[in-house]
């Protein structure tokens, strides 16, 4: 979807590796848009749900779990595929 690595949890992509650097992670709309983060755009088209992280937020194996959490809990609340 992408054109990068992407990473599933329960068949829903939680996080992308990006070709522009940094990677995607998927966002619960509800939630605030972090100052390391910004709306991700693709073909000149904010993505709702999707945040686009900077290498510089990346740089500590915390800062990354913080990242994956994100991801992964915006994954699980989506519904089943059918």
């Amino acid at each position: 979807m992408f054109g990068g690595l992407g990473f599933l949890v329960n068949g829903k992509m939680a996080i992308a590796t990006s070709g522009q650097g940094g990677i995607l992670v998927r966002c619960l709309p509800t939630k605030a848009v972090p100052a390391q983060a910004q709306t991700a755009i693709m073909r000149g088209r904010p993505m709702q749900g999707w945040l686009r992280v900077a290498d510089d937020a990346l740089r500590t194996k915390t800062q990354l779990r913080e990242w994956v959490r994100t991801g992964t809990e915006a994954a699980c609340s989506l519904p089943p595929k059918r």
